[in-house]
């Protein structure tokens, strides 16, 4: 017998090392042909990520393109070619009124005029959900109001409130020739308010010296550091009296014998729909729909709302959908109120 094993494995003389030889060539073979199968199914999958990456990135463009296309060629009634021939023509106003907010006098007169110049528009319908804001926001839509009231005497303007006409949006609505609401609706405030805070004790307390310079006597008068001055606080009320007055005065205009006399009436009190109509504040109880159909008498109604820019309607959607998102994945899509 030869010294070298290969020789031995290699002789016709020994058949069960030449089996055992093939057995390990065969299953040399059984783990390629595995690790081939293991890379080839690695290269598939890859295939089918990227395959399906791209399909994602597509439906994205897609869907982001499609909320172009919708905020610059769809999403409002009152578009060329949507109104109705005949409706009625409904603004919101909502939120705070201010010149820097979504319910400013520049947007609110530019939606009232398009609305009662609109040929095929039978009334006009603002619709109210606001605590109040700027006397002078208020005002100014209080007088464009009943301006195109008189330059259109065959439109009638309806005022609905919803959750709540306060302050200055009371002040709105008493521009219409009726006002509505329903039962729960918070109505009035017919007040003026103004507030702030004074630190001069505190200042002493911690050491610290208030340099002010002013030219006027009264320059300073509202300076939150400085020492509260008599004579400045009357002239201060003085002011807030006026602009009360002026509320006042303009609800009457607008209400006229509707209101009834009651001291309370304009003292800043807010009332439900329910006490509002037995004060003279509200004509009745309807929404806006109710008010179209029943008063009006053309239900078909159309938003002549200003709209927000488009990269704004574009992010504020794009906001919505990740709060949504967030409040989702943490359980906080229950209201902490409800009504059982």
């Amino acid at each position: 017998m030869s010294d070298n094993h290969w020789d031995e494995r290699e002789s016709p003389e020994n058949p069960g090392t030449q089996a055992l030889d093939k057995v390990k060539k065969n299953a040399d073979g059984k783990e390629w042909r595995l690790l081939e199968r293991l890379v080839d199914g690695l290269y598939v999958e890859q295939r089918r990520a990227r395959r399906w990456g791209i399909v994602f990135k597509s439906l994205t463009f897609v869907y982001l393109f499609a909320l172009l296309g919708f905020a610059i060629f769809g999403g409002s009634l009152n578009s060329e070619g949507d109104e109705p021939e005949l409706h009625t023509a409904v603004i919101d106003i909502q939120g705070p009124i201010a010149a820097t907010e979504e319910a400013s006098a520049d947007n609110i007169i530019w939606a009232l005029r398009r609305a009662f110049e609109a040929e095929q528009s039978k009334a006009v319908i603002m619709r109210i959900n606001s605590p109040g804001g700027s006397p002078v926001q208020s005002g100014y839509i209080f007088d464009e109001v009943k301006r195109l009231r008189a330059l259109h005497p065959d439109k009638k303007a309806y005022a609905v409130i919803t959750d709540i006409g306060a302050s200055g949006a009371y002040y709105i609505a008493a521009a219409a020739d009726e006002v509505y609401g329903d039962k729960a609706s918070l109505v009035g405030s017919i007040g003026v308010v103004a507030s702030g805070f004074g630190f001069v004790d505190l200042m002493e307390k911690l050491g610290v010296e208030r340099r002010l310079y002013t030219a006027g006597d009264h320059k300073a008068f509202l300076d939150p550091f400085s020492p509260r001055d008599d004579q400045e606080s009357k002239l201060w009320q003085n002011v807030l009296d006026t602009t009360h007055r002026q509320f006042i005065e303009q609800v009457q205009r607008g209400r006229g014998e509707r209101l009834k006399q009651d001291e309370s009436l304009f003292s800043g009190l807010v009332w439900t729909g329910e006490q509002a109509v037995e004060l003279g504040l509200l004509d009745g109880l309807a929404s806006s729909s109710y008010v179209a159909r029943e008063i009006v008498g053309v239900e078909e109604m159309v938003d002549y709302s200003a709209q927000p820019k488009l990269w704004e309607r574009l992010l504020d959607r794009v906001s919505v959908t990740f709060a949504k998102t967030i409040s989702a994945e943490m359980g906080l899509n229950g209201s902490p109120v409800q009504l059982r």
